[in-house]
């Protein structure tokens, strides 16, 4: 499984290039990076030497988050479509074959009519990510504060989303499955090994602070491998259902993270060696 960096935990860099170097540099795979700095990069080196310097580093980029606000209202989501056709068409150039999103678990929205409105418009930008050779990544959110924070209860869990991917139907939509989310919901180890690999499109690992479940917050994380969930069973668990893709850190913090961005590459390549070690995966 592919070590992979997003900017949540490291901070953000001045391009995609110099942040594809560091990445290499402390042993990681893989970096996320938006349609816009992927365009950036061929703008700058155009397609074969974008590819040649990905390849030369021995890294990828892994994922591009979804521009189409699907949320909000029909006109700005419609608009929406054409940014993601755009990011798409650059994110194959490159190999990038993932985009993801979240899903929040309420919404202010009457449950039933937003479930008919996301479900008709995640299967469109499915079928536009498709049409590219792209997979997208759902993330179910699982702390218990985001499920009261708006008026609706919506989904949260695993098996929510596996019935929710049945009504979608569309082959290239799965999980983006996240250690937090998965921790915050009491997920277990059985619960993964009852996926196929080819349902998990991404991955994001992260830890938590000793606090009850039910008080873990979204946006107060740790580095993997300084805090109580169990990832060494969420590793091993991907690793035995053959999940060979991206293990992204996504550390979400209130306060900025102290210390020099060396700093922070260091520490991330010190928790995911730990946790990797642990289960036995170098």
């Amino acid at each position: 499984m592919i070590k992979g960096l997003t900017g949540a935990g490291v901070g953000s860099f001045d391009s995609l290039e110099s942040f594809v170097v560091a990445a290499a540099r402390h042993g990681f795979g893989s970096v996320d990076a938006g349609g816009e700095e992927i365009r950036r990069l061929l703008e700058r080196k155009g397609e074969d030497c974008a590819r040649d310097f990905l390849l030369q580093h021995d890294v990828k980029v892994g994922c591009f988050g979804l521009p189409v606000e699907w949320r909000a209202g029909e006109e700005q989501f419609r608009s929406g479509l054409i940014q993601l056709a755009t990011d798409a068409e650059a994110a194959s150039r490159i190999g990038c074959t993932a985009c993801c999103t979240y899903v929040l678990p309420s919404t202010d929205l009457e449950a039933v009519r937003f479930m008919a409105i996301a479900t008709r418009r995640i299967r469109q930008c499915a079928q536009i990510l498709d049409a590219y050779g792209i997979r997208f990544g759902l993330e179910f959110v699982g702390p218990h504060h985001l499920r009261t924070a708006w008026k609706h209860p919506f989904l949260w869990d695993q098996d929510s989303f596996l019935d929710w991917f049945d009504a979608i139907n569309e082959k290239n939509v799965g999980f983006l499955y996240d250690a937090y989310h998965w921790y915050t919901n009491g997920g277990t180890v059985e619960d993964i090994l009852r996926l196929r690999s080819d349902q998990i499109v991404y991955a994001h690992i992260n830890d938590a602070k000793p606090v009850p479940v039910a008080e873990a917050l979204d946006n107060d994380r740790l580095f993997p491998g300084e805090g109580v969930i169990d990832l060494v069973g969420f590793l091993k668990a991907l690793n035995q259902i053959g999940y060979k893709g991206v293990i992204a850190q996504e550390i979400l913090t209130p306060k900025p993270i102290l210390g020099s961005q060396e700093d922070k590459l260091i520490r991330s390549a010190t928790g995911f060696r730990k946790v990797y070690r642990a289960a036995g995966l170098e």
